[in-house]
């Protein structure tokens, strides 16, 4: 009995323990198939992040697949694995060894950047660091926080205060990042009369500070500008640090253009900023070093309020964030460092040098040279210079008219910030639109530099495409008022104001059944404009076209890009309206004919089948039996006529075949109307493309070829403008049509021997030698 009571245990306990591991296989199918198995082993691991890395490279061919780093950044790179690998040392030997690292990159930064008896924070993202740092103000100005906390800023708010010109989103990650309401924050406005547009106003500051005081706040921060997030200019950080100091304030200064302080020669303003509480640094683009951590800058006597800020740190391993800077710095070397920073501000030299040179470019600099930044744009001429009427004299239309400019030139500085950035991809340019400027270009070598590896050579291609686009822009401009004039003045068209489209325009053509009042989608109207779309694309000219949106609208239009030459837009809006009508008739005459083919297919059905009943009653009864109606036809023939029936597509009537079978002719019908063409037709010479002025002086003919050329043109004008001979004399009979081909060959012959017939009233033109 106990033997068998230990078998049946087992098999119990065996049937459970494979019960349990069929589910474990069960449940093991919810996860994804890399973790499924035993592991995947090295090589397909790094294909994969290869694949990953790369992508697929038949979707962007053109695009590079990874940025080109040196060997300054693999060493960058090296760094982080080191780090993974110190991080497994004993505790001791790790101490030591981080300790060293954090104090020699503290010390070397330092005296790189001329910031004295410093502390270093290395952080992954650049604003963690000035939330750190606020946390670091907070707690040496209120001595109660550690204890009462929030209480303590409730009864006396403290105020943080920020340039109009700081990087967007600055406070409220701040405030996200503290815990403070956004009441806590203050936005300085910049200069409006006197001094740069993008520098903070001291004066209105401290009124801002004053008012503060007064409702019982406290001013704890204020975050200047060594070189601003949009133009790169700097704030009087003189005369901020002494604001600050007067009312106990924390001064904190950023910028690119702190990377100036590693060369022999800075500008004071921001030599200035080595005297301030703290700074942040972002030597990884400044030195072409990828993921190299952010430095922030402090000067502190209470290592235990830093501790507490989060500034430092008694675990070994957060100070090991230090160590891919540690390996960069040592292998640039101070030449090195200083050498790559010398060259990106040699880089904006010569670009402000360059653009200096090219008309219609306006650069935003400030009155110091020094700024690594430079930011340019495309203006538009003054009024009294322009050939183009403007709507600018009139008082009523000023503001509006002022705006449509602004939004022109807007639209104009974008393509061309566009257009740079594809011929010259190494130049790091980039788009932005400020409040007052409107939009503009910026070159910032000290962010972008080292990464492409921009060369002085960049940089001149970089003004020569500036210079080669700039006739463009000047064309188009001076054409949108033609052009909208133009659309204005010619009917079925609608002028479209798009300005965001940096083109001579945007047009639309209103069909029969267009409904003006509504904005929802019109299936004709797009089959009109995708129809010619598609004709004016096929006529090969210089411009191209588009066709989109409407603006503030959904009904679609033309759009026409930018004239690189004289363009002659009575021709282009001409041939738009009349190939659009030509369009519109015939989808109307398609749809005509298929409502009159149907209507023509049913009549005929029912006319035929009138015929059949017409027949039967013409043949009786008898003739339909089979047997008897064979007997029937064999002794009494019927003789039935073919009754069938024609549709005239060109008349749109339905005839009978009766006149086809007994005459052996098909009837020839009505002559279709003519398709209606242009008002003029424009002659082009040899070689003129569409839409195109007159050849005349240009560079490709020589001045005799041209001149020849013109007087042909004219003459065959005139040939061509003058009256058919083919109107009869007076009482003669009407000549047949099989003798009027001859007639007409006589008088062309008599018109190129320059004879002359007597019923042929016209002028004796000679045709010129190269016409013939």
């Amino acid at each position: 009995m106990g033997k068998n009571l230990k078998e049946a245990m087992k098999m119990l306990e065996d049937s459970q323990r494979r019960t349990e591991e069929e589910n474990g296989k069960k449940s093991s199918g919810d996860i994804p198939g890399p973790l499924q198995g035993s592991g995947q082993d090295m090589v397909s691991l790094l294909q994969l992040v290869q694949n990953l890395m790369h992508g697929d490279e038949d979707e962007e061919p053109q695009s590079a697949r990874i940025q080109n780093i040196g060997e300054q950044g693999h060493i960058a790179l090296l760094g982080h694995s080191l780090g993974a690998y110190i991080s497994t040392l004993d505790k001791e030997k790790l101490r030591k060894l981080t300790t060293r690292i954090l104090s020699d990159t503290t010390l070397w930064l330092c005296r790189i950047f001329r910031y004295e008896n410093g502390c270093a924070y290395f952080h992954e993202e650049e604003r963690e660091g000035l939330a750190k740092i606020c946390r670091l103000a907070i707690h040496s100005r209120y001595e109660d926080f550690v204890v009462d906390g929030f209480n303590v800023l409730y009864n006396k708010k403290p105020v943080i205060y920020l340039s109009a010109a700081a990087r967007p989103g600055l406070g409220q990650y701040l405030c996200n990042q503290l815990g403070l309401p956004f009441p806590c924050l203050c936005r300085v406005p910049c200069n409006t009369m006197f001094g740069s547009q993008h520098q903070m106003d001291v004066a209105f500051l401290e009124k801002l500070i004053k008012d503060d005081i007064e409702r019982g706040k406290l001013p704890l921060l204020l975050v200047a500008n060594a070189g601003t997030a949009a133009v790169g200019h700097t704030d009087k950080i003189g005369r901020l640090k002494e604001l600050c100091e007067q009312y106990g304030m924390w001064l904190h200064v950023e910028g690119v253009n702190l990377a100036t302080l590693a060369l022999g020669y800075v500008s004071s303003s921001v030599l200035a900023a080595t005297k301030c509480d703290s700074m942040t640094l972002t030597p990884g683009p400044w030195l072409g070093l990828p993921a190299v951590p952010a430095v922030t800058l402090y000067k502190h006597d209470d290592p235990a309020l830093t501790l507490v800020a989060g500034l430092t740190s008694n675990k070994p391993v957060d100070k090991l964030r230090a160590l891919p800077l540690w390996l960069s710095l040592q292998y640039l070397g101070l030449d090195g460092i200083v050498e790559r920073i010398k060259h990106a501000c040699q880089l904006s030299q010569r670009l402000q040098e360059g653009l200096k040179k090219v008309n219609h470019i306006k650069i935003l600099v400030e009155d110091e040279l020094s700024s690594p930044v430079v930011v340019f744009r495309f203006f538009q001429e003054l009024p009294g210079s322009d050939p183009v009427p403007r709507a600018v004299s009139m008082p009523s239309a000023a503001p509006s008219a002022v705006g449509r400019e602004r939004h022109c030139c807007d639209a104009l500085n974008r393509w061309l910030g566009e257009q740079l950035r594809q011929l010259v991809p190494t130049s790091g340019l980039t788009v932005m639109d400020l409040e007052v400027e409107g939009v503009c270009i910026r070159f910032s070598p000290l962010m972008t530099a080292a990464v492409l590896g921009t060369r002085g050579e960049d940089v001149d291609q970089l003004v020569a495409c500036a210079q080669s686009k700039l006739p463009v822009l000047t064309c188009t401009l001076q054409l949108r008022e033609e052009f909208k004039q133009e659309v204005t003045a010619t009917a079925g068209l609608l002028h479209v104001d798009d300005p965001n489209w940096p083109g001579i325009g945007v047009v639309r053509y209103e069909h029969a059944n267009d409904d003006k009042s509504s904005l929802k989608l019109d299936p004709e109207g797009e089959k009109i404009h995708a129809a010619l779309l598609k004709k004016l694309n096929e006529l090969e000219s210089d411009l191209t076209f588009k066709m989109g949106p409407e603006y503030k609208s959904m009904k679609s239009c033309i759009y026409i890009g930018m004239a690189s030459d004289d363009v002659d837009i009575s021709e282009l809006v001409e041939t738009i309206a009349v190939t659009a009508r030509e369009i519109e008739e015939n989808s109307r005459l398609l749809e005509n004919m298929t409502e009159v083919v149907r209507k023509g297919i049913q009549e005929a059905q029912v006319q035929l089948q009138k015929a059949n009943e017409e027949r039967l009653l013409e043949e009786g009864v008898l003739r339909q039996i089979p047997v008897v109606g064979s007997v029937l036809n064999w002794f009494s023939p019927v003789q039935a006529s073919q009754k069938g029936r024609t549709f005239n597509l060109t008349a749109g009537s339905l005839e009978s075949t009766e006149h086809t079978y007994v005459y052996k002719v098909q009837g020839t019908g009505v002559t279709p109307p003519q398709t209606p063409t242009g008002t003029r037709t424009k002659q082009r010479l040899p070689g003129q493309k569409p839409f195109r002025r007159s050849l005349r002086g240009s560079d490709a003919l020589s001045e005799t070829s041209s001149v020849s050329h013109s007087e042909d043109l004219e003459k065959a004008e005139q040939l061509s403008g003058a009256p058919e001979p083919d109107t009869p004399e007076p009482g003669g009979p009407e000549p047949p049509p099989s003798t009027r081909a001859p007639q007409d060959a006589e008088q062309t012959g008599a018109l190129q021997s320059g004879a002359q017939r007597p019923e042929d009233n016209r002028p004796q033109v000679e045709e010129p030698e190269s016409l013939r």
